[in-house]
C-alpha cells in the first residue's frame, strides 16, 4: 500500500493525457455520480469536449437497493443529448467489484442504445466481483479488502484521495 496517494488532479491530468488521442468530436463524457462527476467535469474541460456533459445517478439501479435502501441523496441523471448511436466515455473515481460500473451501464440502456462505451477510472484498487475492465486509469492499487479508496472535494473544488 502507498504511503500517500498521488494528488488527484495530477492523476486526472494523466487520464486526460492517456483519453486525448483516442476523443473524437462525437464523444460525450459521462460522470457517475459524485466522484465520477466531479472527475468528468474536470476531463471535459481538459479535453475541450465541446458535447455537452452527462451525469448519470445510479441510486435506483444498484444491485443492493433492496438491501442498503436509497441514498438520501439522490439526484437526477441529466444526459442532455440524445444517447443512441453515441460514443460514451463513462467516468467513475473508485473502480472496485464493478458492480457501480454495471449499474451505471444499464442506466445508459434505457436511454437509448450507445455504438460504444468506454470506461475511465481514477483509481483502479481491484476486487473485481464482474467482468468489467476500465479502458483508461489514472492509479492502479493494491489495498486490503476492508479499506477503502476516497475521493473528497474540499471547499474551494480541491479533489483528494484518501485510503480509510
Amino acid at each position: 500500500m502507498p504511503a500517500s496517494l498521488p494528488d488527484a488532479n495530477a492523476l486526472i491530468a494523466r487520464l486526460a493525457d492517456a483519453i486525448a488521442p483516442t476523443l473524437t468530436p462525437a464523444t460525450f463524457i459521462v460522470g457517475i455520480h459524485t466522484g465520477g462527476a466531479w472527475i468528468a467535469e474536470r476531463l471535459h474541460a481538459l479535453l475541450g469536449c465541446r458535447q455537452p456533459l452527462g451525469v448519470l445517478d445510479i441510486s435506483f439501479y444498484r444491485d443492493d437497493f433492496s438491501r442498503i435502501g436509497l441514498h438520501p441523496q439522490v439526484k437526477p441523471s441529466n444526459l442532455p443529448f440524445e444517447l443512441e448511436g453515441g460514443t460514451i466515455l463513462l467516468v467513475d473515481d473508485v473502480l472496485h467489484t464493478g458492480r457501480t460500473v454495471r449499474a451505471a451501464m444499464n442506466e445508459l440502456f434505457d436511454y437509448g442504445r450507445p455504438a460504444s462505451i468506454r470506461l475511465a477510472v481514477l483509481v483502479d484498487r481491484g476486487g473485481r466481483e464482474l467482468p468489467i475492465r476500465p479502458d483508461f486509469v489514472g492509479l492502479t492499487v493494491d489495498i486490503a479488502e476492508h479499506q477503502n479508496v476516497n475521493l473528497s472535494r474540499l471547499d474551494d473544488g480541491h479533489l483528494t484521495l484518501s485510503i480509510a
